[in-house]
């Protein structure tokens, strides 16, 4: 075991990965990861405009894993319910990027890909309208928010957001997803 925790170390380095958590996520957990990478990116002399995207970005990816992970643990009286997912922060070619995976339940799967790959095929303009009609709307049933965090994050990313899923069992799949800032 410890030899392959070396192993995924220098996996993480080749890929570019400075920061990678997987495990049971909270929101206090999300501060204090935050406050870190903004702090790393700062001695790594990022601009200001670029670690605010990035942590913006991260909050909005940690926060579908809170949200949306069919992965969680039970509450109880004294603890919270706590949702497991994995997220990332790299750098590579110039720019950097964040990762995030969680499992998801099977019914969510087609319409969460039909949802991305609209939003890969939209060009920045169209984003914008996108957003700004589907704020108007108003939230979904089955969202936490007005359904725009996804929008939102293809309209910071400067390239088409990628995702990916892969079915776990006939119940679950497991759902990756990669912004470029």
């Amino acid at each position: 075991m410890l030899a392959n925790l070396h192993e995924l170390k220098m996996l993480l380095d080749q890929q570019g990965i400075f920061f990678c958590f997987s495990g049971p996520m909270s929101q206090e957990l999300m501060v204090g990861i935050g406050d870190t990478l903004r702090n790393k990116m700062k001695l790594d002399d990022a601009n200001s405009s670029t670690i605010v995207k990035v942590f913006s970005m991260f909050v909005e990816q940690s926060q579908n894993i809170i949200h949306y992970s069919a992965e969680k643990t039970p509450p109880d009286e004294d603890k919270a319910e706590l949702s497991s997912g994995i997220i990332g922060v790299g750098y590579d070619t110039g720019h950097y990027y964040v990762l995030c995976g969680n499992l998801i339940n099977k019914e969510a799967v087609a319409p969460l890909c039909e949802q991305l790959a609209k939003l890969q095929s939209m060009s920045k303009d169209e984003l914008k309208r996108y957003y700004k009609a589907q704020r108007k709307k108003g939230s979904p049933t089955n969202s936490k928010g007005a359904g725009l965090g996804f929008i939102e994050l293809a309209r910071k990313s400067v390239k088409p957001i990628e995702f990916d899923v892969k079915q776990i069992d006939d119940k679950f799949s497991f759902f990756s997803l990669k912004t470029v800032i």
